[in-house]
């Protein structure tokens, strides 16, 4: 089992922008992912397994709906919080924090502001404490970038609804307990439905041979003339914007959770860089090992700057889509240029298991397509600038 040694880079001094509570979270987040996750998860990505023991974990700390009010389970913590345990996790692993992202942000978000009060009593506690695990069906095989195409459906049967269709690339899925799954009714209108496992018709194949988000769970939804009780469709939004709403929180986590990934390479390279010694020197010493540990701790500076400031937004109503698409954009592009420039740094230990480097790498590939590909969020930019969409 590896030991880790990771210290975090605030080159700004942004912990003076924190409160006592958002330190105290971020750190209680820290501590135990450096004792629970960090010792087990090069094996569990190695093994392509989700590490299920984990679960009781993320919820001690908060991971599962922090921003959830107490009365429903969750912590009634801020967004920088919830930034911040996001941050931590993904230093973990990706795969770690798109579960936590998935249970927050696209299953007990939407339930706490499009369910009603009843479906907020009997799923939000359950999720908050990891004894329901959620997953988020929205993209379709033939359906990512554009989900207004999507075919799944349901039709008013009289005492219940009738679904048919599939979800492809669904975090969680194997496992879960609940899936919000988003489908037209015979109108074309887009609805929020709560389907739970057991329910005749439905199942969750899960997806195998990835090279990325290893140690998370992938899996399919089928739904074949699956009987829905009417009394789970929530009933608070309807249309494309609801879904998009759960996609902005969860985007919003990536922001943060990113620049974890990207801490961890930074902070990996420096420590190597230091201690491998090269023509009788610490190869730290060298020109072009300092450029490419100059240019990554910069470039971690201005994202820990714009996730916090987005966060200040979030906490006061503020934020919007399109600054939202722009952190989640720029971050992960940040996270993924210093996974590869790290890499180099360790030379060929890099490809190495010993090392987070080459798994970071891996998950971000995953992380820069999901939650909105990285061309589609500079779309979103470049009609927020210019009032001309260019989506197509």
């Amino acid at each position: 089992m590896r030991t880790d040694n990771f210290q975090a880079p605030d080159y700004y001094n942004i912990d003076e922008l924190l409160t006592d509570e958002h330190k105290i979270v971020r750190d209680a987040a820290r501590e135990w992912v450096k004792r629970e996750v960090s010792p087990i998860i090069e094996d569990a990505a190695q093994k392509a397994e989700f590490p299920k023991s984990i679960i009781s974990g993320l919820a001690e700390i908060g991971a599962f709906g922090p921003y959830i009010p107490e009365e429903y389970g969750g912590a009634g913590l801020d967004q920088i919080s919830y930034g911040l345990i996001m941050q931590e996790i993904e230093r973990g692993d990706s795969g770690v924090r798109s579960t936590a992202s998935v249970q927050s942000s696209l299953v007990m978000f939407p339930i706490y502001k499009y369910g009603n009060e009843e479906q907020r009593k009997e799923y939000l506690p359950k999720l908050a404490s990891g004894e329901f695990m959620g997953c988020f069906g929205l993209t379709e095989p033939d359906h990512g970038s554009n989900p207004r195409g999507m075919t799944t459906n349901f039709k008013d049967k009289g005492d219940h609804y009738l679904l048919n269709g599939a979800k492809m690339w669904i975090s969680n899925a194997p496992f879960a307990d609940i899936a919000v799954v988003w489908a037209k009714d015979e109108n074309g209108r887009i609805h929020g439905l709560i389907v739970e496992r057991g329910m005749e018709g439905f199942s969750t194949p899960e997806t195998h041979n990835k090279w990325s988000l290893r140690a998370s769970a992938t899996g399919e939804l089928i739904f074949d003339n699956v009987k829905v009780p009417k009394e789970n469709l929530m009933p608070n939004k309807s249309g494309l914007g609801a879904p998009l709403g759960c996609l902005d929180s969860a985007r919003y986590g990536i922001a943060w959770g990113a620049i974890g990934a990207a801490m961890d390479c930074y902070d990996t390279a420096l420590r190597y860089a230091k201690e491998r010694v090269q023509f009788n020197k610490p190869i730290a010493g060298t020109q072009l090992q300092q450029k490419k540990l100059a240019e990554m701790i910069t470039e971690i500076t201005k994202a820990q700057l714009m996730a916090w400031r987005l966060g200040v937004l979030k906490n006061e109503g503020k934020a919007t889509s399109a600054q939202i698409s722009m952190a989640k954009r720029n971050n992960v592009e940040m996270a993924i240029k210093i996974a590869r420039e790290a890499r180099q740094v360790l030379g060929g230990m890099g490809i190495t298991g010993e090392y987070s480097i080459m798994r970071h790498m891996m998950n971000l590939e995953s992380v820069i397509t999901y939650e909105g590909t990285h061309d589609i969020h500079l779309l979103i930019t470049g009609m927020d600038i210019t009032g001309i969409p260019a989506f197509q």
